[in-house]
Formats: structure tokens, sequence, C-alpha cells
């Protein structure tokens, strides 16, 4: 019997999770073994991301390893707006099928599905309108 077999007998019996984060989003993602489903905050993927955009960016790490009708996928996710809650779910996908079958991590590591984006919004400061704005200047 192969090492692969006996992960996904082993993993059968149990879910795995994975915490991603974008900007201030943050998704809480279990996945298990078995029919094919994708809910986020207890809705269809589809329904929740209507942006094709945010839906395949949220489902990309389930084609990429070719599990999109293997797993069953349940989101949480909180904070943020909806493009950064997809990014967010999109990373905790990850890192949970990178602990259902460490033999997927180098692969999801390489196309930068494990990597964090660390772009975020900048704070204002003192004196100023804004991160960057100013308020307007009189010469005279």
């Amino acid at each position: 019997m192969s090492s692969t077999g006996s992960s996904i007998e082993s993993a059968a019996r149990k879910q795995f999770y994975g915490t991603g984060r974008r900007r201030e989003a943050v998704a809480r993602v279990y996945i298990k073994p078995g029919p094919a489903r994708f809910t986020v905050n207890k809705r269809p993927v589809d329904e929740y991301f209507n942006n094709i955009a945010w839906h395949t960016a949220a489902v990309e790490p389930l084609k990429f390893t070719q599990m999109l009708d293997q797993l069953e996928v349940k989101a949480q996710v909180k904070g943020g707006g909806v493009g950064g809650q997809a990014g967010a779910v999109r990373m905790g996908l990850s890192r949970a099928l990178a602990k259902l079958n460490p033999e997927l991590r180098p692969a999801l590591r390489k196309n930068g599905f494990l990597t964090r984006d660390p772009r975020m919004k900048e704070r204002k400061k003192y004196g100023q309108k804004g991160a960057r704005r100013r308020f307007q200047f009189s010469k005279r």
C-alpha cells in the first residue's frame, strides 16, 4: 500500500483546518473528504462570491490540486471586503490542503498559494487628511 493511499484513508476520518488572512479579512476553512460541497458562511460559494474574479480566487487551490470533486469545504469569513475575503478563503483552503496531503505543499508554495499578501491599509497620519493626502495649502 502506498503512502498516499494511507494518508487519504486516515484523512477520511477527520477534517483539516487552515486560517487565511488578507487585508482585514480572516477566514477559517475546514475541509474533509466527502461530497463536493463548498460553503462560505453557510451559503454556496458561487452565491457568496458572485463576482467571477472572487469566485475564481476562492476555488483556485482546489482546481490546482484537482480535488474540486473530492472535498467538502466549509469556510467562515469575517472582516474586510468581499475581495479580501476571497483572498483569505484562498489562503485558508491552501493551508488546509497542505495539511491534508503534505506532498502538495511544495507545489502550492511554488505557485504562491501559501504566501501571505502583506499589503495592508496605510494608517492615517496626524496633521493630514489621510495616509498621504494633506490638507489644502494656501500660499496667500
